[in-house]
């Protein structure tokens, strides 16, 4: 079983037990965070596709640790004119380790959350427009004044 998850603007393919490296999450080492907008789950051949997430599925997850990425070094350089520049990169990530999918645990916590609504005024119809009468041609006007 595997799921396409959104984390933290990246598109990600997840599995049970599956370490994966993202972007800087704010919470803290050992934090249990959820993802709610899951894109795809493949469940033993039997595919879910979101427009554009699955509603219900979660992904769950457990905050391993928060580190830098490898460094990149960006060079510049312009030939003949003395123009040299250096600057160099580390990219801060949080390693989270995948704890689950589930397919419909998010729909009961949705249902506790909706209330019941206040009964609505009721809609103001628009009265029927009523046209003005037509002026007639000023040629008429003017042979009926002769």
């Amino acid at each position: 079983m595997y799921a396409i998850v959104n984390i933290a603007g990246q598109q990600m393919k997840v599995a049970k037990d599956q370490q994966v490296y993202v972007n800087r999450l704010p919470n803290k080492t050992g934090d249990k965070v959820t993802f709610d907008e899951v894109l795809l789950v493949d469940n033993d051949g039997k595919i879910s596709v979101g427009a554009p997430a699955v509603k219900g599925a979660s992904v769950s997850a457990k905050i391993v640790e928060h580190l830098k990425g490898d460094k990149v070094i960006i060079f510049k350089k312009k030939r003949r004119k003395g123009y040299q520049t250096r600057n160099g990169h580390r990219q801060l990530l949080t390693k989270i380790a995948i704890d689950g999918i589930s397919i419909g645990g998010a729909q009961k916590a949705a249902a506790k959350k909706e209330e019941p609504k206040a009964e609505a005024a009721p809609k103001k119809v628009a009265a029927p427009k009523v046209e003005a009468p037509k002026e007639e041609d000023q040629s008429t006007q003017t042979e009926e004044k002769n």
